[in-house]
C-alpha cells in the first residue's frame, strides 16, 4: 500500500509539472509587442549627461540588460542615420544614404513590412520630419535619403498603421504640385495637422499626424510633444488588439550634436529619458512588451570632461569636480553605442554586437524565424 501511495504521488507530480511546462511554454510562445526606442546621434557620454545635468535618477538606470553595438555601415566606417537605419529595419549593411534599399540600391523588406503581413500593428514617431532618414528606413526604398518628397510616397501605400512627426512641406508643398493631404485620406488615413489632442475613436482606421513644417521644434521649445505623441501611439496601438512594433525617434540628439550645442544636446537627452520612463512604465504594468532603446550611431565626438582652468600663478589645471560638456567634431564617430532591453527576451540583447542583430533578434522574438 505504500508503495502504491508512493507510486500516485510520483505520477501526480510528474502530470503536474508537464502541465506546467506545456502552460510555461505556450505562454512564452505568444510573441511580445517592441517598443523600439531610436536617439539618433546618443552615445554614451550622451546617455551620461542624464545623470549629470538631470533631476533625480535618469530611466536608463532601470535597464537590467545592457549591450554595445558597432555601427560601421556597408560603404563606410562610420554610419550615417539612413545606412545606421536600415541595419535596424532589414538586418542589412548597406551604403551611407541608402533608405530600404541593399548595396546595389535594390529594395529590402523591412521589419515591420514583414510584421504587417502577419497581422501586426505598426507606428513610427520622430521629432524630425517623418520623411527623415530613421524613420523612412522603416516603410520606404529609395537610392537617397535626401529624396524626402519620393519617401512621402512610399507612406500612401506603406504598412504604417500610425504615424507622427514633422514634414508637411513633402506632403503638401511638393515640388510637382500633389497634394498628398487627400491621397493620405483614401488611402485610409485619418489625418491632423494642427495637433495631437483629437481623440482617437475608430481603432480600425489609420492615423496620420503633420504637426510641422520641417522638423519638429527643439527641446524644451515643442513641450511634452515626443512624450505625448509615445501616449497617443500606444493608446492606439493597444486598443486595435493586435501585437504591435512602435519605432520612436529622439532625432534631435543628433542635431544638436552636429551643432556642437551642449544644452541643446543635454535637453534633448532629458526629453527622450522622459519617453523611456513611461515606456517602462507601460511595458511593465502590460506584461509582454519588449523595450529596446539605442542609437544608430553617436554625433559630435561628445565629452563630459574636467574644465580646464587657471589657478595661481597662471598655472593651469583641470578641476575634476566640475563637468563640462565638449566635441571633437560637427559630424559622426565611429564609437559603438549602447543598447538598453527590458522585458521579454531582453537577455537576448546583452554583448558587443553589430548592429544588424538588433533585427536578428527582433524576428527572433517575434517569431518570423
Amino acid at each position: 500500500m505504500t508503495r502504491l501511495i508512493s507510486f500516485i504521488v510520483f505520477l501526480f507530480a510528474l502530470v503536474s509539472c508537464t502541465v506546467s511546462q506545456t502552460t510555461t511554454t505556450q505562454a512564452t510562445k505568444t510573441p511580445p509587442n517592441i517598443i523600439f526606442l531610436v536617439g539618433d546621434g546618443m552615445g554614451l557620454s550622451q546617455v551620461s549627461s542624464a545623470y549629470y545635468f538631470g533631476e533625480g535618477e535618469p530611466n536608463f538606470s532601470r535597464f537590467k540588460t545592457i549591450g554595445l553595438s558597432k555601427t560601421s555601415s556597408g560603404s563606410h566606417k562610420i554610419t550615417d542615420s539612413g545606412a545606421g537605419a536600415n541595419a535596424f529595419s532589414t538586418g542589412k549593411k548597406t551604403y551611407n544614404g541608402s533608405i530600404g534599399v541593399d548595396m546595389d540600391t535594390l529594395p529590402l523588406k523591412t521589419i515591420t513590412e514583414e510584421l504587417s503581413e502577419k497581422g501586426w500593428s505598426v507606428g513610427l514617431i520622430s521629432t524630425s520630419s517623418i520623411t527623415h532618414a530613421t524613420p523612412a528606413a522603416f516603410y520606404a526604398h529609395v537610392s537617397n535619403r535626401r529624396d524626402e518628397e519620393k519617401i512621402a510616397t512610399y507612406l500612401l501605400n506603406s504598412s504604417v498603421d500610425i504615424f507622427i512627426g514633422g514634414g508637411k512641406k513633402f506632403f503638401f508643398e511638393r515640388k510637382d504640385s500633389t497634394n498628398y493631404f487627400p491621397l493620405l485620406q483614401q488611402n485610409g488615413f485619418v489625418m491632423d495637422t494642427t495637433s495631437l489632442s483629437s481623440p482617437i475613436s475608430d481603432y480600425s482606421k489609420r492615423y496620420g499626424y503633420l504637426l510641422a513644417h520641417d522638423g519638429m521644434p527643439p527641446a524644451p521649445e515643442r513641450g511634452n510633444f515626443l512624450l505625448d505623441a509615445t501616449k497617443k501611439a500606444i493608446e492606439y496601438l493597444s486598443n486595435k488588439k493586435q501585437p504591435f512594433f512602435l519605432m520612436i525617434e529622439g532625432s534631435q540628439i543628433d542635431w544638436a550634436g552636429h551643432n556642437n550645442e551642449a544644452e541643446y544636446l543635454i535637453q534633448e537627452v532629458l526629453d527622450f529619458d522622459k519617453v523611456i520612463g513611461y515606456v517602462l512604465d507601460y511595458a511593465q504594468k502590460q506584461g509582454n512588451t519588449l523595450v529596446v532603446v539605442t542609437a544608430d550611431h553617436e554625433t559630435g565626438g561628445f565629452t563630459l570632461s574636467g574644465e580646464h582652468k587657471i589657478g595661481p600663478y597662471n598655472k593651469q589645471y583641470d578641476d575634476y569636480n566640475s563637468v563640462k560638456p565638449t566635441f571633437s567634431t560637427g559630424g559622426h564617430s565611429g564609437a559603438m553605442v549602447p543598447v538598453f532591453a527590458d522585458g521579454p527576451y531582453s537577455e537576448l540583447f546583452g554583448g558587443v554586437y553589430e548592429n544588424t542583430k538588433i533585427y536578428e533578434l527582433f524576428r527572433m522574438v517575434t517569431g518570423l524565424k
